[in-house]
Formats: C-alpha cells, structure tokens, sequence
C-alpha cells in the first residue's frame, strides 16, 4: 500500500516512535499519538463494562487498563470517546466504519490511529482474528485486550492488576509503556511505572466506587 512505501523512505531520516503492533517488520512500525502533558488527569471514567457482544468482558480492571493505555498513549482526552477518534499528532477523524490509514507527517511520521494508537497492518490482522466490523470504541476496546492477551498479560492483571511484570509485558506492543528498567522498549518516551501504576489505580478505584463494586 501507498502509506507503507511513505514509511519506509520517511525511516530513513525521521527514526520511528512505535505504537501497537510495534514487533511487526519495519515497513509497519510506526509512530503513537504525541503524548498529553503529564500534570493533573481527569477524574472521569469510561464506564462501559459487559462483554458488548465481544470476546472480552470488560470488567473494572480491564476498563481501568484500558483507560491507562489511552493515557499512555496521550488518547485519554479526560475520559471522552473523542480520544478514540484521534490519529497521531492530535488531529482527529469521523468516519468510524474503519481504520482511516491516515498517514501524518510531524515529528515523526505515522498512520496510528485511535484510543490504542492501532496501526493499520495490526488493527486489519486483529480485526480479522476477532471479526470485528468496524472501528468504533467498542471494538477498538476488544481489539487492545486482544493485544494484551497475545502479550501474556491479562490474566495476571485480571489478578493482580496493572503490575510492573504487566507493565514490560506490553512495553514491546506500546511504547509508552516501561520495561523492567523504566525505558522505552524502543528507546522512546516512556512513561514511568509509578505514573502509571498511580492513574490506574486511581481509575480503578473510581470505576468501582460508580458502578457501587
């Protein structure tokens, strides 16, 4: 395709932040939203929950991890389905019915798109697995903890929460994610393990309190 001849020549001068997807070969790596000011976050939380006719069932800690990529990834947008909507760089797209295969040129050059920053080969693969129809929230939502699962992670956060294992079990698919060490699987801006660790749990205490868990 036209975007993935773009990225490669672009490579050769821009270097790549990468996003979900980020183990695939390189004419697929790509860039994540830029990531939103790390000051005070909204105290508003996304409360689907159920399985939404999905294969996941989106309880308070899958809805809380959730809610942490996004923050990660600079698509939390103070909890608003907005941040679903939005491409790299911060713009953002209507058309819901699928992956708009945007490619952006700023700092770095990208086609990542939604609340989990999918990158178009990885957001077509996993829809597939999961025969998901378009790209609206909910699917973008199974198609995250379907990425989480393939890592190894969402058991152990389904029992332990969003742990510092958890954290560098997905460093490798989010590069905003720590590994053990604290960086960037990929030498990129990383957020930190207690960042993350705080947001989450706060969110997960909010979820809870709402739905009167």
């Amino acid at each position: 395709m036209r975007w993935n001849r773009l990225l490669v020549g672009a490579a050769l001068t821009t270097g790549l932040v990468l996003s979900a997807g980020a183990t695939q070969p390189p004419q697929k790596a790509d860039t994540p939203a830029e990531h939103a000011p790390q000051g005070e976050y909204s105290s508003r939380a996304h409360l689907a929950t159920g399985n939404e006719g999905g294969r996941y069932k989106l309880t308070p800690e899958r809805r809380a991890l959730l809610n942490t990529i996004r923050f990660a990834e600079g698509t939390w947008k103070d909890g608003e389905d907005k941040g679903y909507r939005i491409i790299y760089g911060g713009g953002q797209f209507q058309d819901l019915s699928r992956h708009p295969e945007r490619v952006v040129v700023k700092r770095y050059i990208s086609a990542a798109a939604g609340a989990y920053q999918f990158l178009p080969t990885t957001w077509k693969g996993v829809a597939q697995e999961l025969k998901l129809t378009s790209f609206e929230p909910r699917h973008q939502d199974q198609a995250a903890l379907h990425l989480v699962e393939r890592r190894g992670a969402l058991s152990e956060i389904d029992r332990k929460g969003l742990t510092k294992n958890a954290m560098a079990k997905l460093a490798p698919e989010w590069a905003s994610f720590p590994t053990w060490t604290g960086r960037s699987a990929y030498g990129q801006p990383v957020k930190s393990h207690q960042e993350l660790a705080s947001f989450y749990s706060s969110n997960l205490r909010q979820l809870r309190n709402q739905l009167g868990a």
